[in-house]
């Protein structure tokens, strides 16, 4: 898909970022944040980088960021303390990833088919995974950032992140297009595994493989 070639894209290539979705975690940082120094964070569905970029910056030198993706994400001009995955997140064990995390990032999204109420499904089935996910890596207190179709679904999913985390609370970046359906749902304060109250439906695993697509 060709980039429109607006301010934010613009404005990413005079600062140095790969992709304009930068300052939509600029924003949601500023905003909540999420990111501090020294923290480990997880950056899933990386690629091409730009969210591994300010993470890396704002973490610092004493922090990790694990940046995971089914691309090759190119290793040119990151900081030492990022580490890169090529895979698929549900065949990563907890040891491969180098135990638990203070914050998980996450800025991708289905392939889209066209239709929105399937889309936003599929989103909505992507950040469940997501979910599923923080169970495993998050810490008890963690944070977790993450992207979404707003749908029929939206509501269920966070309240399901409601349940499992202190707080929970949609977000939209000035640098998000407008006609975009995209929300962030940025959560704080991970309560621990005995919390999710997840629907039967909520709990079917969604392919992290073929499928999804890279955001950050």
């Amino acid at each position: 898909m060709k980039e429109v070639q607006d301010h934010w894209f613009r404005k990413a290539k005079e600062d140095g970022y790969r992709a304009r979705s930068a300052y939509k975690l600029l924003a949601i940082d500023e905003r909540f944040r999420i990111l501090k120094r020294g923290m480990r964070v997880l950056d899933a569905g990386a690629a091409p980088g730009s969210w591994t970029q300010v993470a890396s910056k704002i973490v610092g030198e004493r922090g990790e960021i694990v940046s995971v993706d089914l691309k090759p994400i190119d290793p040119r001009g990151l900081p030492k303390n990022v580490r890169l995955i090529c895979g698929d997140l549900r065949q990563i064990s907890l040891a491969d990833f180098g135990g638990y995390f203070d914050l998980i990032l996450s800025d991708m999204a289905p392939d889209t088919t066209g239709v929105p109420m399937a889309d936003a499904a599929i989103s909505v089935r992507l950040c469940n995974a997501l979910l599923d996910l923080s169970k495993e890596v998050l810490k008890v207190g963690g944070d977790l950032a993450m992207k979404v179709f707003e749908g029929g679904e939206y509501l269920e999913l966070l309240a399901r992140a409601k349940n499992i985390f202190c707080e929970a609370q949609g977000y939209k970046p000035t640098s998000s297009r407008a006609e975009s359906v995209e929300m962030f749902i940025v959560c704080s304060g991970y309560k621990g595994r005995k919390f999710d109250q997840a629907t039967t439906a909520t709990r079917v695993k969604p392919p992290l493989g073929p499928g999804w697509k890279s955001g950050g």
